[in-house]
């Protein structure tokens, strides 16, 4: 058997609602033993606070680091394909923010990876989020 890397097959910060089965397809690999998923979705509700949508924003770098840390993790022993998207713009309750899948030779691994890719995403993707109240309030969040 020929061991081929890992694929980065997308990386990418969206405008355009994203699509979790359509991610999950994409890391679809005959060599993995499990692909794991992992959706973000606006939620209604922020530190006992009602919240009916986000303004997501992006720097001009954003594109850069979704790649560098997808990059990073197909780096990963028995890793076979990533995808990840975070999307911009304005989103209501119930949207996907993000979405990320994973395919591996075995269930551990794939955890592991699409794990750490959303924890890395998190981290270090330079997206600021203003979340706006039902209270007619907004609060700004992950900013520098």
């Amino acid at each position: 058997m020929t061991t081929m890397p890992a694929r980065v097959v997308l990386a990418t910060i969206s405008e355009q609602p994203l699509d979790a089965a359509r991610l999950a397809a994409l890391v679809s690999d005959d060599r993995a033993g499990a692909t794991v998923s992992f959706t973000g979705v606006v939620r209604n509700h922020d530190h006992g606070r009602d919240v009916d949508g986000i303004d997501y924003v992006r720097h001009p770098s954003a594109d850069a680091v979704v790649t560098e840390i997808a990059g990073e993790l197909a780096g990963r022993d028995g890793v076979h394909a990533i995808a990840v998207a975070h999307r911009v713009g304005t989103l209501r309750v119930g949207d996907l923010a993000m979405v990320a899948a994973v395919s591996a030779s075995h269930r551990a691994e794939a955890f592991v990876a699409c794990s750490e890719l959303v924890e890395q995403i998190k981290a270090r993707l330079p997206i600021w989020k203003k979340q706006f109240f039902s209270d007619g309030s907004t609060e700004w969040s992950n900013c520098p």
